[in-house]
């Protein structure tokens, strides 16, 4: 029997307690509020937001100099009915939200979510409440209320007197615009009807207009509504999809943008096309309009696809700004309205995103990957820059991660989001002429918050076959990388979904990879490596990497990355590489069925969690060759599609695996998953299953999202972990 010396159990041991010391619950990692919806007057310097905490949202305001946050809302439980389009009126007397729907859902955003199976289901309502405090009040059921403008609400739109009516909201219900006003003084009642589907309001300055957007399809119109004895006018109709329309200071002019009508020839589906588009200038009484700008005739210079679209405005300074590709990264461009060469306002290379203008036109805001750190191209910092001068700056430098700044109605103050690695997401507030920014609502934060036992994840980086840089985010268990052979842990890949999306050196703004976040935090707790991959489709770094060939159902190129992220930890000393599971939701979902229908013996087990596996099957409508003129490759289209789609591999899958799915999905189809399921069954793979009724892809209910994380670390546990001796 070999001699163990003293040192080696002492050392033993204090890996042991190590461990010990950051293990915490589930429940503690998930019990962080949550802040959304950040937004501030026109007047003054007042803010709102919504905190989620444990499902239960709710409104929360604060007001300067001192802004101390101050709840408004007294929502109880946790429901799944969550908050969005909060705004606060110009005067500063009113709150307005809309409660219910699940806003980040493909289709059917506004229905009602039902996730407590209640025979009388909730409905969306629009609610209006004091800022001073009160009893919120249902104004109509509806989704997007606009206020009106200016104090009072501004010059109604129906002839009556300019001033002593209380400020209207505008909204959409069923495709039509309603009105009422914010007091709930009277009921609401619909503005005006226009056949089509009618959104993107848009309040001219004095609120004696209403601009909008008439979807009809293939068409689509900018209209402007300015009494109901008055006819709507039409902006320049053609045979285009307008859109995005937004008024001059002084609310004679408008711009919007223009894309291509739906039809022609049947084009090839697997050569990557130009989506153009234009941006034009319109005299909103008589609906005259000429072009602009119009975008290149480039891959990169097609209509964007990163956060807020064309983020177009009309700035101060008779300025049109908005947001292209054109140079391979999603930038800002500033141009006069009179037309010439757009200034490019950001020149350096990085992403742009959560893009706002100050109430006074003349700054732009936003967060980006950047700043003098190298490692900022995985993190998000506060920008600003003016209007009609391409000297930007990054406001908030560091380690932290900062996001969806506004600026007060005075022009006082920038108010963020801020979080660290450690920290999770809170409200804070700034000097615009900048300083360290000061935190709202630390003390809810709850105890039992396991801030100072998070790991701060490292940032790797790693080349797939092809020669594609990828970067990841390592979450490594105490001890790290100087465990030695015969202590190596097992280790996780996690796959976001999206795809457009981009894991961070600390909590995601978003809400749902916030969750992600502290799921990783928490498998790090319990012993496993976990390396989160950004792969190409993703955003953050640059054209080529979001929009790669052969990507998705053309091909699934970026699933090189994720099995060479694999590959990576195979090679890391204190990885088991015979203990390497998977797990992702939605289309990260997608790349853990593909890795363990391509490469079980690679993947031991994963979590397959609302994703996509047939890709034939994920849309719905008219497929291409029901037409009489054929898709010139749509046979060799259709192999690839199958050839990408997990169902295709089903064959050559022995890795078990849980499948987890809402049924009241609204992003993936609950089918993908019902089929998958029979497949597998066939096949005999080991398989498990959590079906979550009622809830949708993002988990509104918050005992459902524990419900699901719970089910994911428990099954790699018992199927990853080794026993203890």
């Amino acid at each position: 029997m070999k001699k163990i010396s003293l040192l080696c159990i002492l050392l033993g041991l204090c890996a042991s307690l190590s461990v010990q010391a950051q293990s915490f619950s589930l429940e503690s990692i998930k019990s962080y509020p949550f802040p959304t919806g950040l937004t501030s007057s026109a007047q003054g310097a007042k803010l709102a937001w919504a905190f989620d905490e444990q499902g239960k949202r709710n409104v929360y305001v604060a007001e300067g100099p001192d802004f101390t946050p101050r709840k408004l809302t007294n929502y109880t439980e946790d429901d799944g009915q969550e908050l969005t389009s909060l705004s606060i009126s110009d005067d500063g007397k009113w709150v307005v939200y809309v409660r219910g729907g699940d806003h980040g859902s493909n289709w059917d955003d506004e229905l009602p979510v039902n996730t407590l199976s209640s025979p009388t289901p909730p409905k969306v309502q629009i609610w209006s409440v004091p800022f001073a405090g009160g009893e919120p009040r249902a104004i109509a059921e509806g989704d997007a209320p606009v206020f009106s403008p200016g104090s009072d609400g501004g010059t109604p739109a129906r002839g009556t007197s300019a001033r002593g009516t209380p400020a209207r909201i505008a909204f959409v219900k069923a495709g039509q615009v309603w009105i009422a006003p914010a007091d709930g003084s009277s009921a609401a009642k619909i503005l005006f009807t226009a056949r089509g589907t009618n959104g993107s309001l848009a309040w001219s300055p004095d609120g004696s207009k209403l601009a909008f957007v008439c979807d009809r399809k293939d068409h689509a119109f900018v209209g402007v509504f300015t009494s109901e004895a008055a006819p709507i006018t039409w902006i320049a109709p053609t045979f285009a999809k307008d859109g995005s329309p937004r008024w001059s200071p002084d609310g004679k002019r408008l711009v919007f943008v223009r894309t291509q009508g739906s039809g022609g020839a049947p084009d090839s589906i697997l050569t990557p096309k130009h989506r153009p588009w234009s941006i034009w200038t319109a005299d909103a009484v008589s609906g005259r309009a000429a072009q602009l700008w119009q975008a290149p005739k480039t891959l990169a210079g097609s209509v964007p696809t990163t956060h807020g679209g064309f983020n177009l405005n009309w700035a101060a300074n008779d300025r049109i700004v908005f947001l292209s590709y054109q140079d391979n990264w999603p930038h800002l461009y500033s141009i006069a309205s009179s037309g010439g060469a757009p200034l490019l306002l950001t020149p350096t290379p990085f992403m742009a995103e959560h893009i706002t203008m100050s109430h006074d036109r003349k700054w732009l805001l936003f967060s980006g990957n950047t700043g003098p750190d190298k490692l900022d191209i995985d993190r998000r910092h506060v920008v600003r820059v003016p209007v009609d001068k391409a000297t930007m700056e990054v406001l908030t430098p560091g380690t932290g991660l900062e996001w969806t700044p506004v600026v007060t109605g005075d022009g006082a103050t920038i108010a963020l989001i801020s979080a660290t690695a450690q920290r999770p997401p809170l409200p804070a507030v700034m000097a615009f002429t900048k300083g360290t920014p000061k935190l709202l609502g630390q003390n809810l934060i709850p105890a039992s918050f396991p801030q100072g036992q998070l790991v701060t994840p490292r940032q790797v980086t790693f080349t797939s076959p092809d020669g594609v840089t990828v970067h990841g985010q390592l979450f490594e268990p105490a001890g790290g990388s100087s465990k030695k052979l015969a202590e190596r842990s097992p280790a996780l890949i996690y796959v976001h979904g999206g795809p457009p999306r981009q894991m961070l050196l600390g909590w995601n703004y978003s809400d749902y990879y916030a969750n992600a976040y502290a799921m990783n935090q928490y498998l790090a707790s319990q012993g496993f490596v976990v390396l989160s991959v950004n792969y190409r489709l993703g955003i953050g770094y640059g054209y080529a990497f979001h929009k790669p060939a052969n990507g998705g159902e053309l091909g699934a190129s970026e699933y090189q990355d994720v099995r060479a992220a694999a590959v990576w930890l195979t090679k890391q000393t204190q990885v088991d590489p015979a203990r390497i599971g998977i797990y992702g939701g939605s289309y990260g979902g997608y790349l853990t069925a593909l890795a363990l229908a391509r490469d079980s013996k690679l993947f031991a087990a994963g979590v397959d969690i609302h994703g996509v596996h047939d890709w034939s099957q994920a849309g719905e409508g008219n497929k291409p060759g029901d037409r009489y003129e054929k898709v010139p490759d749509l046979e060799k289209a259709a192999k690839i599609e199958w050839e990408a789609s997990p169902v295709s591999s089903v064959s050559s899958w022995t890795s078990p695996v849980l499948i987890i799915h809402g049924d009241d999905d609204r992003n993936v189809r609950f089918n993908q998953s019902t089929d998958l399921v029979r497949r597998l069954d066939k096949q005999g793979v080991a398989m498990e299953t959590l079906v979550i009724v009622d809830d949708t892809h993002h988990w509104m209910k918050h005992s459902n999202a524990l419900k699901m994380g719970a089910a994911t670390a428990d099954y790699f546990k018992r199927k990853l972990m080794k026993a203890k001796q």
